[in-house]
């Protein structure tokens, strides 16, 4: 994929997820922790590169897209470096729509830069949630 076409996509999913929480609804408190705690173990795979880990916390579609867990964390390693390696996360209140999670994270690398990822989140026919995409722009409005 080249850098115009991701990041092109990464704005226009951003768009779409601001603009559409106005449709959104707060998740209860017992579900909001349980979509950080997806995030926060994938977010823990990766940190100890446990690629089968990180891969389950991810969709049936999405392991399907991939193909294969090592394929996945070298997607994430190379193309999401401050996913793959964060030096902070500062999650915000996630929000519903039609049985679907938007959860906002601020994230901050080892370079003190900030970053906003936009994690979609799906619950599973057993009641669990994963993950199943995740955009990330550079955050330019403030610093966390």
């Amino acid at each position: 994929m080249n850098t115009f076409f991701t990041r092109f996509f990464m704005m226009t999913a951003m768009a779409f997820a601001f603009a559409t929480q106005a449709l959104a609804g707060p998740l209860p408190e017992t579900e909001a922790k349980k979509i950080q705690g997806v995030i926060v173990a994938q977010l823990e795979a990766f940190a100890s590169d446990d690629a089968e880990s990180a891969f389950q916390t991810a969709t049936p579609a999405v392991r399907e897209a991939i193909g294969s867990s090592g394929r996945f964390l070298a997607m994430v390693r190379g193309a999401y470096p401050m996913v793959y390696r964060p030096a902070s996360v500062t999650f915000h209140k996630p929000e519903e729509d039609e049985g679907s999670v938007l959860q906002l994270v601020e994230i901050t690398d080892d370079n003190a830069k900030s970053w906003l990822a936009l994690f979609a989140l799906e619950r599973q026919p057993d009641a669990t949630w994963r993950i199943s995409g995740c955009v990330v722009a550079e955050n330019k409005w403030r610093s966390v």
